[in-house]
């Protein structure tokens, strides 16, 4: 079942979306070589645990294996949920952050990929480009259009720059759960999927491979990788479908300006 959101919900979920904002900041504060990946997670969990909220992701349950950080930190070819550790971060390193909040009943949801110094420009182009397709996405996030409009905006700009997609993760529904339906693929055909409806909450997010689209997941049941070890980014925000232009209900206004004053972190 597809829930669709009151504009009280769609306020609670756009109120965590700013505490979820202003974590990712405060991570990207700190993004510097030598700085460990768990490091950068206890910062969001004492963040948004400081702003009465809980971490979307810690303990997150999938058939008994529970999740055992608030970020998901997935540097260079892992994808997505890599588990924060001892890693230290390394110049020319990429490192995506995905985080979620919980406050009120209700999830936020959203990822950023940061360059680290002196980062490759085809791999800065990879995450240039992935963060664009967001913003063509988010436009077909509308009433009337359907969730193959989204996931064709994604895939058709993606590759027309020599990128992949990833077929197997996708974005998905955000709201009382944290994933509910609909499953939002990157890829797909115009006018195909289910219709979206007013106050239907998804989490778009782009996962685009700088290689082949192959991935495959490690031991621990969570990082998930590229096959040819090559570089992925990834971009996510919470949007709310509309009938001219989509709510979107997380920030990156705060991460942005946090990357304006960071020594080590390349803008995009």
């Amino acid at each position: 079942m597809i829930f669709l959101k009151t504009n009280a919900e769609l306020d609670i979920i756009r109120a965590n979306g700013v505490i979820l904002g202003q974590a990712h900041a405060e991570v990207a504060k700190i993004i510097k070589p030598g700085v460990t990946t768990k490091e950068l997670d206890k910062i969001a969990f004492e963040f948004i645990k400081d702003n009465n909220g809980h971490p979307s992701f810690l303990n997150y349950n999938v058939s008994g294996n529970k999740f055992p950080a608030s970020l998901c930190i997935s540097v260079n070819d892992i994808v997505v949920h890599g588990i924060p550790s001892n890693y230290q971060l390394k110049d020319g390193d990429i490192v995506s952050i995905d985080c979620g909040v919980y406050k009120n009943g209700f999830h936020a949801d959203s990822a950023y990929t940061y360059a680290i110094g002196n980062v490759k420009e085809e791999t800065l182009k990879l995450l240039r480009t992935t963060k664009e397709s967001l913003a063509l996405a988010i436009e077909q996030a509308v009433f009337g259009k359907r969730i193959g409009d989204i996931g064709f905006a994604v895939q058709h700009y993606c590759e027309s720059l020599g990128f992949t997609i990833v077929r197997e993760l996708v974005g998905h529904g955000v709201g009382k759960s944290l994933h509910e339906k609909p499953e939002v693929a990157n890829y797909g055909k115009r006018g195909d999927g289910p219709k979206l409806k007013e106050n239907m909450v998804i989490a778009i997010e782009p996962m685009v491979n700088q290689g082949k689209k192959s991935i495959h997941q490690e031991n621990d049941g969570w990082t998930i990788r590229t096959q040819d070890r090559k570089p992925s980014a990834h971009f996510e925000h919470t949007v709310a479908v509309k009938k001219n232009k989509a709510d979107i209900l997380t920030t990156f206004k705060y991460i942005e300006e946090a990357i304006s004053k960071s020594e080590y972190i390349v803008k995009i």
